[in-house]
C-alpha cells in the first residue's frame, strides 16, 4: 500500500469513529474496513485503495478515490457547521459524515486498469452504478432510511429532501471541480510535452500521476513556471 494513501485511509477510519450513533458508526466502519458488495455476486478488478475517483474527470490517479472521500468528508462537516451557525439549519452531522464517507466507496468496482494509457477505464462488463450499489448494500445491512435518502440525493437520484443530502452534494461537487481544474492545467502541459517528445499526452498524463501527486506537480508549476514543470515531466517520462 502506498504510504500516503494508507495514511489518508487511516484518517477516514478516524473520522468514522467520530459518528456518535452506534449503529450508524458500526455500519460505516464495517464497509470502510471491507468495502465489498454482498447483495449480488460481483468481483472487483482493482483494489479499493488504488482506485481513482474517476478515470478522467477528477482524481484520476491511483488513490484518487481515497483523497476525494477524505476531502468531501471534511468539507461536508465544515459546511454543516457553517450553515448551522449562519442559517440556523438543524443538521444531523452523523448522517452527513456517514454519507460523505460512503458516497463513492463502490466506484472501484466500476473500473479496471487500462493497458493502453497506463491509467484506468470503465469496465465493459459493469452493470451496477456505484450509487445504486451503496444504497442496496446499506439497505441490506439495515441502515437508517435517512442515510439512504441522503446518498440518493448526493448523486442526483432524487430531489433534495434533506439538508444533509444537499450539504454532501455541494462538498462532492466542489472537490471534484477543484481537482478537475488542477488536472486540466496538467493536461495542457502534457499536450506540450507530447508535441516535443512524440509520446501521447494521455500516456504522459497517467505516467506522471503514477509518479507524483497532482498537487506536487501544480506546486512546481506555481513556483517554477510552465517551463520548470515541462522539464520535470520530460525527466519522469524519459527515465528508464
Amino acid at each position: 500500500m502506498n504510504t500516503r494513501v494508507g495514511g489518508v485511509y487511516k484518517r477516514l477510519l478516524e473520522l468514522a469513529n467520530r459518528i456518535s450513533d452506534e449503529k450508524l458508526r458500526s455500519i460505516t466502519i464495517e464497509i470502510l474496513r471491507n468495502p465489498k458488495i454482498t447483495f449480488t455476486n460481483v468481483d472487483a478488478k482493482i483494489r479499493f485503495l488504488e482506485s481513482p475517483a474517476a478515470p478522467q474527470k477528477h482524481h484520476s490517479y491511483p488513490g484518487g478515490l481515497i483523497d476525494h472521500t477524505y476531502s468531501v468528508s471534511l468539507s461536508a462537516l465544515a459546511l454543516a457547521e457553517i450553515y448551522s451557525k449562519v442559517y440556523g439549519v438543524d443538521v444531523d452531522k452523523d448522517i452527513v459524515l456517514s454519507c460523505a464517507l460512503l458516497h463513492d466507496i463502490f466506484k472501484y468496482y466500476q473500473y479496471e486498469k487500462d493497458p493502453i494509457t497506463g491509467g484506468f477505464r470503465i469496465r465493459s462488463d459493469w452493470f451496477l452504478s456505484h450509487e445504486f450499489s451503496i444504497i442496496a448494500e446499506l439497505s441490506r445491512r439495515g441502515a437508517p432510511e435517512k442515510l439512504l435518502r441522503c446518498l440518493a440525493e448526493v448523486h442526483g437520484s432524487g430531489p433534495f429532501t434533506t439538508f444533509e443530502g444537499l450539504i454532501v452534494h455541494e462538498a462532492d461537487s466542489a472537490d471534484a471541480s477543484y481537482m478537475s481544474t488542477l488536472q486540466n492545467m496538467l493536461w495542457s502541459i502534457c499536450r506540450d510535452v507530447e508535441a516535443d517528445i512524440g509520446v501521447s499526452a494521455i500516456k504522459i498524463f497517467h505516467k506522471i500521476l503514477s509518479e507524483k501527486h497532482v498537487v506536487e506537480l501544480v506546486k512546481i508549476y506555481y513556483s517554477e513556471g510552465r517551463g520548470g514543470l515541462i522539464k520535470l515531466i520530460k525527466r519522469i517520462v524519459q527515465e528508464k
